[in-house]
């Protein structure tokens, strides 16, 4: 899959790259394989010097997933903890974001967002048909243009869910909002001399 470009997307400055919940009790069998990708990506985005913001998902008692679906993970912090491979670049994020919610666009979420005047908000992550397309359905609403990077996501439930959720995010999104890591790592690098 490839993208027109909008030419404005270059500025990596307007452009967030948001790591969606890469947490220890999201990682399984279906959704391990997405771990490099995102790291290649979190790399290029660091070497870029363009922000990176982290969400965290805890699932507090009482909560819907608890009280409608009978879900109770994600509660320890061994569970809430984030991938091994990827605790050295959060340091360098701008925000990490904890969430009691699938999207992102928490009261604090959505402050950080607005306040740090992006356009774009290139998305990966854990579940793709859950927290990542509920963030980029947000982000569509709220008027921000959201990437989703389809080699950079996964789903716990396995590669139908995942499908089934890039299917509706084309839809809902549009198609041309569905990128590789390459095109997204090859913009992001072009960009960095016009800014350097």
């Amino acid at each position: 899959m490839t993208a027109m470009w909008k030419a404005e997307w270059v500025d990596p400055q307007s452009t967030a790259l948001l790591i969606i919940d890469m947490q220890q009790g999201f990682v399984n069998q279906h959704s391990r394989g997405v771990i490099p990708a995102v790291v290649r990506l979190m790399e290029g985005w660091q070497a870029a010097g363009a922000p990176m913001v982290l969400s965290r998902f805890h699932n507090l008692p009482g909560s819907p997933y608890e009280r409608i679906t009978g879900w109770t993970r994600l509660r320890t912090p061994e569970e809430q903890a984030f991938v091994a491979d990827l605790v050295p670049f959060a340091a360098s994020a701008v925000a990490i974001i904890d969430k009691p919610q699938a999207s992102v666009f928490t009261p604090e979420g959505t402050r950080i967002i607005r306040e740090a005047g992006w356009t774009d908000l290139v998305l990966c992550g854990i579940d793709t048909d859950a927290c990542v397309y509920d963030s980029a359905v947000a982000a569509y609403q709220a008027g921000y243009r959201p990437w989703i990077v389809t080699d950079a996501c996964a789903s716990t439930g396995g590669a139908r869910y995942h499908d089934a959720a890039l299917l509706l995010a084309s839809r809902n999104i549009g198609a041309n909002q569905l990128v590789t890591s390459e095109v997204v790592l090859s913009r992001i690098n072009g960009s960095r001399g016009a800014h350097a």
